[in-house]
């Protein structure tokens, strides 16, 4: 083999940097973690300070329908950190309840009731 075959073959194959195992593990061309939900978890957070016990109720009561829905459709064990939806829901009905005295307790506090 002559120098200039062994430079065309080592041109040819993979890049130096592509054999060399990186510190994360991730392979050098994958795309970069996205972390959107951090995003949509501050939005919510800012929802819910701007508007207090309305924003709780109203997120609680969308995510008791939902659950509600699906375990009527079959759904046991949720991705939800609880897993088991009627615990999901007890969670979501005492987020709902909070919510609702919290409106009430401002309305009070506002309208002198």
């Amino acid at each position: 083999m002559s120098s200039d075959s062994d430079a065309r073959r080592i041109a040819a194959g993979p890049l130096p940097s592509q054999l060399v195992p990186h510190r994360d593990g991730a392979p050098p061309d994958a795309a970069p973690f996205d972390p959107l939900r951090l995003c949509i978890f501050a939005t919510i957070a800012l929802l819910g300070w701007l508007t207090g016990p309305v924003a709780l109720a109203v997120f609680a009561a969308i995510g008791f329908a939902g659950y509600w829905k699906a375990r009527r459709r079959g759904l046991k064990k949720s991705n939800c950190y609880l897993r088991d939806t009627r615990l999901v829901l007890g969670y979501l009905g005492l987020l709902l309840a909070a919510g609702l005295w919290g409106i009430y307790a401002l309305a009070a506090q506002l309208f002198g009731i």
